[in-house]
């Protein structure tokens, strides 16, 4: 990360679009390129973001992804704006649409062949030992190749062997917010999902406790 003076951010996000913010500012900005700027602001003086800055987080995390071969956006730098108390990534966009912005089509809502990929896509993350907590269908992007990747990947963990059972079980509650997404997973009870989640997994599984302990989650 550099320090990025005041007029240089400026200049860099001369005529952006806002795209997400907040009592306290911007926080995502659509530059006249086409490119991103997230912004992270430090909520607590004493806190890991000022050891390990979320902007920081998210690069590490992109070359870790990319490296694993999972699709997601590609970091062009990251700052320290003291000015403005910010930290930033500038990034190219993972290019493709958002799972949740498909299944908004009923024709790909009832795409069973989509679903099972997803199921697959999620197993292989676990396989990776990756655990991305904000594992839900807005923040999973399906390419024009037609692969499934991640965006939005600043709050992420990775270890180099498969997530032990509880983890897994855990990351699901992570769609737990969003009834759409919920419905979507559960169609046929859920059985597109579970069967090629668990074909893939690195775990043998017990069908009923997958489905109890996702059906549990969309409930809560």
């Amino acid at each position: 990360m550099r320090a990025l003076a005041y007029a240089d951010y400026q200049a860099l996000r001369s005529d952006a679009e806002v795209i997400e913010a907040d009592f306290f500012g911007d926080k995502v900005l659509r530059l006249t390129d086409g490119n991103f700027m997230k912004l992270f602001r430090r909520k607590r003086l004493i806190s890991s973001a000022a050891f390990f800055p979320y902007a920081k987080r998210f690069a590490s995390n992109a070359l870790t992804l990319r490296k694993r071969g999972i699709p997601c956006p590609h970091v062009l730098g990251t700052y320290r704006v003291a000015d403005i108390a910010r930290d930033v990534v500038h990034y190219e966009p993972l290019p493709g649409q958002t799972l949740r912005q498909l299944i908004a089509d009923p024709a790909h809502f009832q795409d069973a062949a989509l679903l099972s990929e997803f199921g697959r896509f999620v197993a292989q993350l676990h396989n990776q030992g990756i655990y991305f907590r904000s594992l839900h269908l807005g923040n999973v992007v399906v390419t024009p190749e037609n692969d499934l990747g991640l965006i939005d990947i600043a709050d992420m963990k990775t270890q180099r062997r498969a997530l032990r059972k509880s983890l897994c079980l855990r990351n699901f509650q992570h769609m737990r917010r969003y009834q759409h997404d919920h419905a979507w997973l559960l169609q046929q009870d859920g059985d597109l999902f579970f069967e090629s989640y668990s074909a893939h997994s690195a775990h043998q599984w017990d069908r009923q406790i997958l489905s109890e302990h996702l059906a549990v989650a969309g409930q809560a």
